[in-house]
């Protein structure tokens, strides 16, 4: 990814998150009743938003 660039000079910066995360945790209860969840179409089961309802 380091050596990733556009023909228009775009630069990228990777940084590696070296933390240990806890998997399989819940969200509150009333997150997906005030948020909706925005899956991406190429690679949906890691990148994701969720957007207020209200927004």
């Amino acid at each position: 990814m380091e050596k990733a660039k556009t023909n228009t000079g775009l630069n990228v910066t990777v940084d590696i998150l070296t933390g240990v995360y806890a998997t399989g945790k819940k969200c509150a209860t009333d997150f997906l009743k005030t948020m909706t969840i925005a899956f991406d179409d190429y690679l949906p089961r890691w990148n994701y938003r969720a957007i207020p309802k209200d927004y």
